[in-house]
Formats: C-alpha cells, sequence, structure tokens
C-alpha cells in the first residue's frame, strides 16, 4: 500500500501540502483497526472527514452502507477516482468539511439504509478543534458514534481527568456530550509524509443527554471557559476576571460557596457535575 500510494501520488504529481496539514496514512493494520473501532454495519451511513488518498475510505467501504467523504484538495481527485472505482457506496464531496452543513451532509445517504450516522476522520492537526466543536454542538444532526484520529497530546486532553495536566475546556465539553476513550496509539511511521509526533484514535459515543443537565448551555461553556483561562489563578479571580462585567466578585464568591466549591480551588480540579453547581449558583445571583 506505501508503494502503491507514494506511486500514484508521483504519478499525478501530487505532494503532500504542508498548508494542509496532509499525513496520508497508509498502515495496512492500522486502517483495519480504524475501521473496526466504528462498529459498523451494513446499515450505517458513515460521513468521512478528509479522505485523503482513500486508503481508509476503502476500509470503511467494505463495511458500511454508504460511506459520504468530505475532501478540500482537488488535487486528490486522480487518485481517489483509481483507489474507490470499485466500490459503489462512496460519494466523495469536495469542499472544506467546516463550511459544509452537516444536516445537507447526512441527507446524501441512500433512502432505505435505518442504521446509524458515524464519522470516521483522519484529521489534520490544525483543524483538529473546530471539527470537534462542529460534530459535538450540532444539535439534531450529531452522528451516533465518531472515531477520529487526532495528535496524541490532543487525545489524552479530551480523555483527561480532573486535577490533570492535559484536562481543560476542550475535555469538559467533549465530556458533556460523549463518552470519549483512547482506541489506538500510532506511530509516526504509518504516516507518509511522516509527522514529527505520534497520534492516536479516539472514539467518542454520543450521549443521549448531556452528562449533566444546565439551563443555559452557552453561560455554561463561558463558565468553564473562564474557569480554564488563567490556569495561574484561584478559581474566584479567573472567572472575576471574564465575569466582572456582569458580576461583582463578591457575588462570585457568593455563588461558589452555594456551590459548595472553595473559592481558592483553580479551574482544573472541577469535575462536570461542579461546573454545572457552579453554573446553577451563578444563573441565579444574575436574575
Amino acid at each position: 500500500m506505501v508503494a502503491r500510494t507514494r506511486k500514484q501520488l508521483r504519478r499525478h504529481n501530487i505532494r503532500a501540502k504542508k498548508r494542509l496539514g496532509q499525513n496520508f496514512l497508509l498502515d495496512k493494520g492500522i486502517l483495519a483497526q480504524l475501521a473496526a473501532a466504528a462498529e459498523l454495519s451494513l446499515t450505517d451511513t458513515v460521513l468521512e472527514i478528509g479522505p485523503g488518498s482513500g486508503n481508509l475510505t476503502v476500509e470503511l467501504a467494505r463495511r458500511a452502507g454508504a460511506v459520504i467523504a468530505v475532501e478540500t484538495d482537488r488535487d486528490l481527485e486522480p487518485v481517489l477516482a483509481a483507489n474507490l472505482s470499485e466500490f459503489d457506496n462512496i460519494q466523495v464531496i469536495w469542499g472544506d468539511f467546516l463550511e459544509q452543513s452537516l444536516e445537507s451532509l447526512w441527507q446524501l445517504a441512500p433512502t432505505g439504509l435505518d442504521g446509524e450516522r458515524k464519522v470516521v476522520a483522519n484529521l489534520p492537526y490544525y483543524i483538529t478543534s473546530p471539527v470537534l466543536i462542529k460534530l459535538l454542538t450540532a444539535a439534531g444532526h450529531r452522528p451516533r458514534l465518531a472515531v477520529i484520529l487526532v495528535q496524541l497530546e490532543v487525545a489524552e486532553r479530551l480523555v483527561a481527568e480532573p486535577g490533570t495536566k492535559a484536562y481543560g475546556s476542550l475535555s469538559v465539553l467533549t465530556q458533556y456530550f460523549t463518552c470519549p476513550e483512547l482506541v489506538l496509539k500510532v506511530p509516526p511511521a504509518a504516516f507518509f509524509p511522516r509527522p514529527k509526533v505520534w497520534s492516536a484514535a479516539i472514539r467518542l459515543r454520543f450521549r443521549d443527554q448531556p452528562a449533566v443537565r444546565v439551563q443555559d448551555e452557552e453561560f455554561f461553556f463561558k463558565v468553564v471557559r473562564a474557569a480554564f483561562g488563567h490556569r495561574r489563578k484561584t478559581l474566584l479571580n479567573s472567572l472575576h476576571y471574564d465575569l466582572g462585567e456582569r458580576m461583582a466578585k463578591e457575588d462570585i464568591a457568593t455563588a461558589l460557596s452555594r456551590a459548595g466549591i472553595d473559592d481558592k480551588r483553580r479551574g482544573e480540579t472541577l469535575n462536570i457535575e461542579e461546573f454545572a453547581l457552579l453554573t446553577a449558583a451563578l444563573t441565579e445571583l444574575l436574575r
């Protein structure tokens, strides 16, 4: 597969584009493991973000009812055409995934497929957070499950627990909507060209309901971002820094007390339930 893909790229004078963060995954074993991690059936629809040379796309097409692959680099068209020619259950959509409507993409699935909607992606490192946020916040159009290959450091952030260095606002956002698990670590040698760091596959099982109940999700995540915005500051000072225009410092201290949270703690020590309690207490004082 390595030799074939390199030959195809050379034939069409295609080079991996640094500006697009392109690293083609070529290891057959890892490709199979990624597809298996998506737990596909022949009634499922898979949205693949960034098919690249199509090696993962082929594995998905063998297991799913339909694959909708969104690719931004039109130069890869001849390579994808050659690699995907034997499959009739793949649609390639040319464009930037971040500019696409998830609702419209899901509607491209053939009628009659009554399985689950799933996402599989080998993401360029530089768009990982925007893609995750788009998937997590797409109310009504979220997949049931997603398997996403990201930089190992990012994967560790998504599954991080309170009190750890990796724990941050993206951890809370991800764990609010999903149950994340790190399923596979991938060495640089699995890619062409080789990246400088390890990658990891993260599996996101989307929850039927968020992990905690909040009245205002927008304000909840504002509080979370404020808590992590100044890691060296106490929680009271961090919240006052970002919420000070709406609340006096004394009121924030009162909200922390009502939520049972010591105002000298730091944001990275709070679990998601404590963030929900804090948000509720702050909301009460804002009324």
